[in-house]
This record gives structure tokens, C-alpha cells and sequence, in this order.
């Protein structure tokens, strides 16, 4: 069973007398446990299915279930919830709290769960250790490369356990060397922990990582690419199979 299904999902805006349509009657599968990539020209759609897959926006029509749970049915205090306990997002401009250090920042979503002290610091040293940032954990985002940063937000992202792993240019804003470092992260996420991870993308280096590359054009997905042996690295591949 599909880990996310979505049937005829449409998003619409208003802008004026004119009518924005990002995505227009999408169809879209994707298992448990796949990595895939979202590329596409701007305006289709890519950012608008990556917020209603994070459960910060609704469909304007359609079906959005998402690991059994139809999300266009729950209500904005179940969407909340429901957000908080089966899905994370990093985003390309890292989104830490200045004022608190890397491991106050991994620690902040837990605090919205009913956690004894104890286990939550616990999660808190395994996500920072899991992104190899432990050694940073009481460092100020400021104090932080851009590439430190990113991977304090990954383990932020991880620390709840989320069902989806989502990724918003997670590269964008990082040098080669920094956006390799964290692809092959994301990528060990995915092949040791068997995370899905839907990640949204222009550079084409970052979608190889990705067993499928879902190329969306005018709200609708316009083209499939699957591989059968993901990068692993720039230098290496991985042996995974590929399908969305």
C-alpha cells in the first residue's frame, strides 16, 4: 500500500480576477520507504504538493491520504497534530531558531509531545549524532556553516520519527562540497533507515540521488524517471531499486 496516494488533487488561488491553479487533478503514488525528486519549472507545482503533503496547506479538491489518513478530512486542529507526530520538512534556508543552540533547536518539536526528560534527550543525542553534528550541540546557528546548519535541521527533522521525510532544495543554498556531504546523508537515511523522502529539487546532480524523478509540468506530473541504481555518491552508486 502506497505510503502516499493522491487522486485528482488540485490547489487553486485567487489572485485578483485571475485564477491560480499549481496543481490541477494530480494522480500519485509513492511507497513506503522510496526517495524520490521533484523537479519542474516554476509555477508547476512542486512547492504547492510539498506543502499539502507537510499538511500546511489543503487540496482545493481531490484526495490526499497519507499513511492511511485522508488529510483533506481532518480538521486545522487534527492537521496540527497529525503534522506534528507523521511528518518533517527541511527547508533550503535551514529555519533554526537563532536564539537557541543545535541541540535546543533538534529538541524543540519533541516539546510538543508528552515525553519524559529523559527519553527526550535521548532522541536528542541520537538525531544530532545520526546527522554527524553532535560535536556541534551547543553551538549557535551563527556559529554554524551553512552545511552544519542544514544538518542540525535534518536532525531536527528526524528526531520525531517522522513517517515522510520531506526536503525542500535542501541543497539550494550550500557549495558543492556541502550539498554533496548532505545528499549522501539524506541518501543513507533512506538506504539504512529505509525513510521515505520526498525531495523537491532543480539541481539534476541532487535528483540522481533519488530512486524516481517525478518531473511535474502544469500541476500534473508530466514525465517518470526511474533509475535502478541511485547514486550513492558522486563518486559511487547505490545498488537500490528505483520506482515511485
Amino acid at each position: 500500500m502506497p505510503l502516499v496516494e493522491a487522486r485528482g488533487l488540485t490547489r487553486t488561488y485567487r489572485k485578483g480576477e485571475q485564477e491560480i491553479r499549481p496543481l490541477d487533478g494530480l494522480d500519485l503514488d509513492i511507497d513506503a520507504g522510496r526517495f524520490v525528486a521533484l523537479m519542474g519549472p516554476s509555477g508547476s507545482g512542486k512547492s504547492t504538493l510539498l506543502n499539502l503533503l507537510a499538511g500546511i496547506d489543503r487540496p482545493t479538491a481531490g484526495s490526499l491520504v497519507v499513511d492511511g489518513v485522508d488529510l483533506a478530512a481532518l480538521s486545522r486542529r487534527e492537521l496540527a497534530e497529525w503534522r506534528s507526530r507523521k511528518v518533517s520538512i527541511v527547508f533550503q534556508l535551514y529555519n533554526l531558531v537563532p536564539v537557541l543552540t543545535a541541540y535546543e533547536n533538534v529538541e524543540l518539536p519533541l516539546l510538543l509531545h508528552d515525553l519524559p526528560r529523559r527519553e527526550r534527550h535521548a532522541r536528542v543525542v541520537r538525531a544530532l549524532e545520526r546527522a554527524h553534528i553532535a560535536h556541534r550541540h551547543d553551538h549557535m546557528p551563527r556559529q554554524l556553516s551553512g552545511g552544519e546548519e542544514q544538518r542540525v535541521a535534518i536532525a531536527r527533522a528526524i528526531v520525531t520519527e517522522p513517517a515522510l521525510l520531506l526536503a525542500d532544495e535542501p541543497t539550494g543554498d550550500l557549495d558543492r562540497s556541502s550539498a554533496e556531504s548532505i545528499l549522501d546523508l539524506l541518501s543513507s537515511l533512506h538506504r539504512d533507515e529505509g525513510r521515505t523522502i520526498v525531495m523537491v529539487t532543480h539541481d539534476p546532480r541532487a535528483a540522481e540521488r533519488a530512486q524516481a524523478t517525478l518531473h511535474l509540468e502544469k500541476g500534473r506530473v508530466a514525465e517518470t524517471i526511474a533509475r535502478t541504481g541511485a547514486k550513492e555518491s558522486s563518486r559511487a552508486p547505490a545498488n537500490t531499486e528505483a520506482h515511485a
